[in-house]
């Protein structure tokens, strides 16, 4: 969401907009991806503190993402197998 560089999932991190020590919720709204060098210059700042932009504003996903998500969870974890419509 800052640099704009496409990540694997696995080396991106949760990033809350407004920081939870600062009294930020976990909510859509205030929750992004980004890469580990972001994160870490963005720290403990909202993104205008540390002089960082969002390129898109965040959003909750929608049902075709959530599909996604429980087959990735599904092939990932064949313990998950049994919980999901697969």
């Amino acid at each position: 969401q800052y640099c704009g560089r496409v990540f694997p999932p696995l080396e991106l991190t949760l990033d809350h907009i407004h920081p939870r020590s600062r009294g930020g919720d976990s909510a859509w709204d205030n929750l992004v991806t980004s890469c580990r060098s972001c994160n870490n210059r963005k720290g403990d700042r909202s993104p205008e503190g540390a002089g960082m932009r969002l390129l898109r504003r965040p959003q909750a996903y929608n049902l075709h993402v959530n599909r996604q998500i429980i087959r990735y969870l599904g092939r990932a974890d064949e313990a998950w197998r049994k919980y999901l419509f697969y």
